[in-house]
């Protein structure tokens, strides 16, 4: 495939870098197949230790350079990383989508995402603003001011094979941070071509090796990562289940462990709400990236007036779906990620049967021309129960749980009764329900929309959730505090030394 030979992809390629250079590895090889189609794309060398020890020493010596350079010429750096991914968009674009399986026009997205993140990151490289503050004592002045942290790990998941890492990346550099990145071991070519398009670039800048780090494997190495004391904060992403392990090996070291796990993300549809906009909504949600997205909708919050009516719809739409090559734009859903993920779905129906669930859509494999893989599943809608316990589980997968409310206060506390609190979202024109789903008795997760779905987050905003979630944030506002660590400094310009609090304290 061309994008490959673009991207620099080949069989057998290196799983260490340091920003510039490949290095040599004896770790396993991991090859990495379609969902698409089950074919083999390449393979990857996994980082062995001594690899992983290189890339760190390198980073940290990186680290002494790069953060005395002013953070406008950072931000310099980061534009040209922006405009070659313009210049690369459709290629690891295409790659994308083939290696994780989401459509192509969510492979081109996710790019996209790349390029905004780096377009706010070289903006925010002049605006790293401290705050000045009256002493009470006079002759002296305060303020507060920034410093980068040193090493940042980025541990990323497979669904957002190249996005996440940039939201963190981009902003650790401009912030004079270093980077290393441990790639999900099920998307390791995509990670393979970044550190390609961002070498070039970095070499004709004269960056010096260790900027941007890259050690690829499976648990292993993300545990040398969350239990290394010389990385100051690790970024995780992925199940609640690993961020909890992460979160346990950076706690006992007294690091910084920056969250984002699962989600469980609802959309309350008011019976004040725009139908069509809430069934788009909604549809989008649950099925784009085959429900393989951390802010995908699981749950439709109905009220009982429009149930049937919004049911309908639901079932309307369903069945105009397209199923199959997430490369040809005619298709709607692709594949899953692999073979593990449909026995998660097949589980989940399941499981949701035996709680007494009625499904509307069923779900199942498909097979036969086109869906060799065995990884295309079948989008499905069920009416649930708040109390089954399916329901305050998050599958990775486009199942749809429809859920009946009666009351605004209802629905929330319906809402809110997961362990989740990722994105959420109510479907109203009613402005009485928007405030209150937005109010402090309202949605409990870190990203609460009004007429819009749960998916789709703007790089603008701060993205991140509550409760098993993590706490953390990423991406836009003021998150790019997390990179860095605040120090208070007063300075006295007096020629006496007055202390706080009015204290005396002759000699």
């Amino acid at each position: 495939m061309d994008f490959l030979k673009t991207l620099g992809i080949e069989e057998i390629n290196k799983g260490i870098s340091t920003g510039i250079k490949w290095h040599d590895s004896t770790g396993e090889i991991i090859a990495s197949f379609s969902p698409v189609d089950n074919k083999k794309i390449g393979a990857v060398i996994a980082t062995d230790k001594a690899g992983y020890e290189l890339v760190v020493v390198k980073a940290a010596e990186a680290f002494k350079t790069w953060r005395l350079t002013p953070a406008p010429q950072r931000g310099e750096i980061v534009r040209q990383i922006g405009e070659a991914l313009r210049e690369n968009k459709e290629p690891l674009g295409k790659l994308v989508s083939y290696e994780m399986g989401k459509s192509l026009q969510e492979g081109l997205g996710e790019v996209q995402e790349m390029i905004d993140i780096c377009d706010f990151a070289v903006g925010l490289s002049r605006q790293l603003h401290g705050l000045t503050m009256h002493s009470e004592r006079p002759g002296h002045r305060m303020y507060e001011q920034y410093h980068p942290l040193g090493i940042v790990g980025i541990i990323s998941a497979f669904n957002f094979p190249v996005a996440v890492w940039s939201w963190n990346t981009m902003l650790g550099w401009i912030c004079g941070d270093v980077c290393i990145w441990k790639p999900s071991e099920k998307t390791p070519l995509c990670a393979v071509a970044c550190q390609n398009i961002i070498a070039k670039v970095f070499a004709k800048n004269n960056i010096p090796e260790g900027v941007c780090g890259l050690v690829i494997g499976g648990r292993e190495v993300g545990e040398w990562l969350a239990s290394d004391t010389r990385i100051p904060l690790v970024s995780a992403t992925g199940s609640t289940r690993m961020g909890k392990a992460v979160s346990a090996a950076i706690g006992a070291r007294l690091g910084r462990a920056l969250l984002e796990l699962g989600g469980n993300n609802a959309i309350i549809i008011s019976k004040d709400a725009d139908l069509d906009i809430a069934v788009l909504g909604s549809l989008f949600g649950a099925v784009g990236t085959a429900g393989q997205r951390c802010t995908s909708t699981r749950r439709l919050i109905i009220h009982e007036e429009i149930y049937d009516a919004v049911k309908n719809k639901l079932i309307t739409a369903y069945k105009q779906l397209r199923i199959g090559d997430p490369l040809d734009q005619n298709n709607h859903v692709g594949p899953l990620i692999d073979k593990d993920a449909v026995q998660m779905y097949l589980h989940s129906i399941e499981k949701c049967k035996e709680e007494g669930g009625n499904f509307l859509i069923e779900g199942g494999v498909l097979s036969g021309k086109g869906f060799e893989s065995g990884c295309y599943v079948k989008p499905c809608i069920a009416e649930a129960k708040p109390g089954f316990k399916i329901v305050q589980h998050e599958t990775f997968a486009p199942i749809l749980y429809l859920l009946k409310y009666k009351t605004i206060e209802e629905a929330i506390a319906i809402q809110n009764e997961v362990p989740q609190g990722l994105s959420s979202s109510i479907m109203t024109l009613n402005l009485r329900e928007s405030e209150q789903f937005l109010s402090h008795a309202g949605s409990d997760c870190g990203i609460a929309n009004v007429n819009i779905g749960t998916s789709g987050a703007e790089i603008g905003g701060a993205f991140g959730g509550e409760k098993e979630t993590g706490g953390g944030r990423e991406s836009g506002s003021d998150a790019w505090k997390v990179y860095m660590r605040r120090q208070t400094n007063t300075i006295n310009y007096g020629k006496s030394l007055p202390l706080a609090q009015g204290i005396k304290f002759d000699i």
